[in-house]
């Protein structure tokens, strides 16, 4: 607990989760100590953590009491074996990504010689992603041709509750439960035709990775504010550093409050729901890089006339993570190699 600026004492809910692949369709839930070292399976509270998630109100007390305990007790709870997880909700009822950082609609939009929306600064994008089978974060990105073009994009995720109908803005980061990210794979030569049509993202948008931890937005500390991240996201392509953009500020044009306002206008929505900031992105400083080769592919193209970084080939790496504070790692590594799929 913490004393707050009027006086009243409010509980924080600290606490990292993590999801153990077991074969069965929604893992194992357990809960993480703050190292990452550390895990406990709590099947006495809840199985998975979608359960955990539809009886939030009731189950994150004894969770967080768990979590208590593994940070305390060096005796309590066994070893992590990172390799064995999969991202916390293997599936999910909906995954609603967005596009809420403005210089990256108007770099890819350019690279597919596309007019961003009239309507780009005053409502948000976003689409239903798929959402049954989410890989592991770090199961390959498998694929038959490199033709495609491949991207990686690096995004940070909320996870909700229960949000009711028409929810505003100033009452959505109540139903914030959970933050991770995500690599929300694109084949880039497959979207113009697609969205040609009118109807939006599909065979263009395959399955997408997440964080192998997801933490609650008091475990983000005084990151978490203004209904952003602000942390800088950090991107790996083939053991170089490819991007540092801030995911917070002025960059994360709507906020996580305002995306779920926008998507609530004609839907409620369920627990264990998805929503995605869309790729982190920052228009300056330039060094800070990008979290997707479409971005790096039309600045080139900007700045020289002509793109040179190809898409990924069999054989690339990427690794996504973000650092709090205090700079301690928060949500795991998504850590994923490009592969053939025969």
């Amino acid at each position: 607990s913490t004393q707050s600026t009027w006086g009243a004492v409010v509980r924080l809910c600290l606490m990292k989760l993590a999801t153990v692949a077991t074969g069965s369709r929604d893992g194992r839930l357990v809960v993480v100590s703050r190292n990452g070292r550390k895990c406990v399976a709590v099947p006495q509270i809840a199985e998975t953590l979608q359960f955990a998630l539809d009886n939030w109100a009731r189950v994150e007390p004894l969770l967080q009491a768990v979590y208590h305990q593994l940070n305390s007790d060096e005796n309590f709870g066994e070893v992590l074996d990172v390799s064995a997880l999969h991202s916390p909700l293997p599936r999910a009822y909906e995954w609603i990504d967005g596009s809420a950082y403005i210089n990256h609609i108007i770099l890819v939009r350019k690279a597919r010689n596309a007019e961003p929306p009239a309507t780009l600064r005053t409502d948000p994008l976003v689409y239903q992603g798929g959402s049954g089978t989410f890989l592991r974060p770090t199961e390959p990105i498998a694929h038959p041709t490199e033709d495609w073009g491949i991207d990686f994009e690096a995004e940070v995720c909320a996870i909700t509750d229960d949000v009711p109908y028409g929810t505003r803005a100033e009452n959505a980061a109540a139903h914030i439960k959970l933050f991770c990210l995500c690599n929300d794979v694109s084949l880039r030569r497959r979207i113009p035709a697609e969205l040609e049509k009118g109807f939006g993202f599909f065979v263009s948008k395959p399955s997408t990775a997440f964080s192998p931890f997801a933490v609650t937005p008091d475990e983000l500390g005084a990151a978490w504010h203004d209904g952003r991240v602000n942390l800088p996201m950090h991107v790996e392509f083939n053991g170089a550093v490819f991007g540092t953009p801030d995911a917070g500020g002025h960059h994360m044009h709507f906020s996580f409050a305002e995306l779920i306002q926008h998507v609530t206008q004609s839907r409620a929505l369920t627990a264990g729901t998805i929503v995605g900031s869309g790729t982190v992105s920052n228009e300056a400083p330039p060094d800070r890089g990008s979290c997707c080769l479409a971005e790096k592919r039309m600045l080139e193209k900007i700045n020289t006339g002509a793109e040179v970084t190809p898409f990924m080939r069999f054989g690339d790496r990427v690794t996504i993570r973000m650092a709090g504070l205090d700079g301690a790692d928060i949500f795991g590594v998504i850590d994923q190699t490009v592969v053939q799929r025969h």
